[in-house]
């Protein structure tokens, strides 16, 4: 309908006593759209893109807005979220209210999981109806956020459990070595400041797949975003931050370790193309700094491992090795290994598929035994 014509009958039917005409908010909704969007029955008025998010997901949080994640926390929020927004699930938005900000004029960002996801759309009425009068909505959420090449972050309890579970993991320490990380960092983090990290990549695992999580100072701090850019910049594909960084972790699980007391936690595991492997330059560097982190079970016959081994293994052939399965230790990293990784890769398969609950790699590499404990081990 025509805007003057519209006018006109709303005025004369207002004179005559009538009832106001509504329009759709369908048609008020789509002019507001983002490109290439169609509204959806329920949807918010107020729709953002994610070039209107990328204003505010950034370190140091600004002032004066919030964005919320209105998904469920363990399975959504904790291993991807965007960067500073904080998670008020929509099931339990009336519960964790205390949350918002106290200021009603503040600016209210809600996302979830997409343009099929009303969870967003639902927590922003649910706002509106407390008073806040500046709410948006960025309807195609977090896996447009990750398609269009942002950065995503996770929770500290999310990178806690991916070190329990002994994941093969690089935790990264973005902060000064000296005025920081010695004083206390998250146990396991190998520290590379940022203002070192063009000169130090070689810290970084050489398979550009692996998982690398950035963190420094807290939500004040920019330089784990700083460095995660860089590291994507080299090729890493799968680079998370950890924004609440050391002082989150602080204040959920103590102060971590300083630069001169022992990490109690595992080391990092650096795997390779294949996530069952552990490759053999992390292998000797584990060997060399923390061999009594690792479990060596070595799967050859008895004959074999009799003539030369790797020190402080264990003999377990492939053959009886099921019956051994339950002598591997849970605080430590299992690696099985043989001559050529063939009996070795039989034996992590064995142990999966057993569900081994301690962590546990094989070694796909050539070892070749000189008998005192002197092998020598290559990739060829």
């Amino acid at each position: 309908m025509n805007c003057k014509r519209a006018v006109v009958i709303t005025t004369l039917l207002a004179a005559l006593g009538a009832a106001p005409l509504v329009f759709s908010t369908s048609s008020a909704l789509a002019a507001e759209l983002p490109a290439g969007l169609v509204a959806k029955d329920g949807w918010y008025t107020q729709i953002v893109d994610a070039a209107f998010v990328e204003r505010y997901a950034v370190l140091p949080k600004p002032e004066g807005v919030m964005i919320i994640d209105s998904r469920p926390t363990t399975r959504k929020y904790d291993p991807g979220h965007i960067p500073t927004a904080i998670n008020i699930p929509d099931t339990q938005f009336d519960k964790l209210t205390d949350q918002l900000p106290q200021d009603k004029n503040t600016l209210l960002i809600f996302y979830c999981e997409g343009v099929e996801c009303s969870l967003s759309h639902s927590s922003a009425f649910k706002a509106e109806k407390l008073g806040y009068t500046n709410i948006k909505v960025y309807a195609e959420g977090y896996p447009d956020w990750i398609a269009k090449g942002h950065l995503g972050a996770v929770s500290v309890p999310f990178l806690k459990k991916r070190m329990d579970d002994g994941a093969p993991i690089t935790v990264i320490d973005s902060r000064p070595k000296k005025r920081k990380y010695d004083l206390g960092h998250i146990p396991g983090a190998i520290s590379l400041p940022d203002s070192e990290f063009n000169k130090r990549v070689d810290a970084l695992p050489a398979d550009k797949a692996s998982e690398l999580y950035f963190y420094c100072e807290g939500l004040a701090c920019t330089l784990s975003s700083d460095s995660a850019a860089k590291a994507v910049k080299l090729g890493y594909t799968k680079v998370k931050v950890v924004p609440e960084g050391y002082p989150k972790w602080a204040k959920l699980y103590g102060p971590g370790p300083t630069s001169g007391e022992p990490v109690a936690s595992k080391p990092v595991v650096q795997a390779g193309r294949d996530p069952a492997t552990i490759t053999v330059e992390s292998f000797k560097n584990i060997l060399r700094d923390a061999p009594e982190s690792l479990f060596l079970v070595d799967v050859r016959p008895q004959k074999d491992f009799d003539k030369g081994t790797i020190k402080g293994a264990v003999n377990m052939p492939l053959d009886t090795l099921e019956s051994h399965l339950g002598e591997l230790p849970k605080d430590k990293t299992t690696v099985f290994f043989c001559s050529s990784g063939a009996r070795s890769s039989d034996a992590y398969d064995l142990a999966k598929e057993k569900k081994v609950s301690s962590p546990f790699y094989f070694l796909d590499a050539t070892v070749k035994y000189a008998g005192d404990g002197n092998y020598t081990i290559s990739n060829d």
